[in-house]
């Protein structure tokens, strides 16, 4: 059985990392560079920086802060996501440093630009990123942009039907950063069926995580600011999750 993945998630704004709230609200944390290099030493799977200003201010990739990370020599997988509206920009956040990323704003253009990026990295770097929201039996994607949300786009299924993305990150917006409260919902209601489902915002507790990674189209879960109070923080989940199919803790003094 494949073993399912625990993310660390950094939260950035200006080049800084952030708390974030519900994509509205934002307390200060410090340098990325010191959050990545916690989750590293400690067992992370995967470390996803998300940029969350880029798109809304019409920048391109947070260069700076990719490059910084890229510096640090980290053994654990770096995926990015942030202002990706293009093929090229893609291939670029690859050769800083990056060996995934995630997409959200270029799912809303052509379907041709996706299928670019793809052509040029590899399907399996491509994650598509959908802040998306329930209403009883209805699913509905937010534009941090508009900061409006409308009924999700099935065609985005199509993408994933021909293999051009890897992985959806589900993303609980509303509940991003409130503790224990991820909606389970939106994995019952994800439209596209045998995508690899991550699922982020509003996860924190063991017991909540292991329910959610039980789920058998649930591949990862990342969580961000609960792993920010203590360095060891995600040493301490994986080893409460040991029965969820995660993979071993492994870290800086680990045998």
């Amino acid at each position: 059985m494949l073993k399912k993945r625990l993310i660390g998630v950094i939260v950035i704004k200006d080049s800084w990392a952030v708390q974030s709230f519900g994509y509205g609200r934002y307390l200060p944390l410090g340098r990325p560079e010191h959050l990545a290099e916690n989750l590293d030493r400690w067992g992370a799977d995967e470390i996803l920086v998300l940029s969350v200003d880029r798109s809304s201010r019409g920048l391109g990739p947070d260069f700076r802060a990719l490059r910084r990370l890229s510096a640090m020599g980290l053994s654990t997988p770096l995926t990015y996501g942030g202002g990706i509206h293009t093929a090229e920009q893609a291939v670029a956040v690859i050769q800083a440093g990056a060996e995934r990323i995630c997409i959200d704003a270029a799912l809303r253009g052509r379907h041709e630009t996706i299928r670019d990026m793809a052509s040029l990295i590899g399907a399996q770097a491509l994650i598509a990123a959908l802040p998306l929201s329930t209403d009883g039996d209805r699913m509905f994607s937010y534009d941090y942009r508009s900061k409006q949300s409308a009924p999700l786009d099935k065609n985005h299924c199509s993408l994933f039907a021909e293999g051009v993305i890897s992985e959806a990150l589900i993303i609980d917006w509303r509940h991003e950063g409130q503790r224990n409260s991820f909606d389970m919902d939106l994995i019952r209601l994800f439209p596209c069926v045998g995508v690899p489902l991550i699922i982020f915002g509003g996860l924190s507790e063991p017991a909540q995580l292991a329910a959610a990674l039980g789920n058998p189209r649930v591949v990862a879960a990342g969580v961000g600011n609960f792993l920010s109070y203590s360095e060891h923080a995600i040493q301490r989940l994986k080893k409460e999750l040991m029965n969820a199919s995660l993979r071993p803790p492994v870290y800086v003094g680990s045998k």
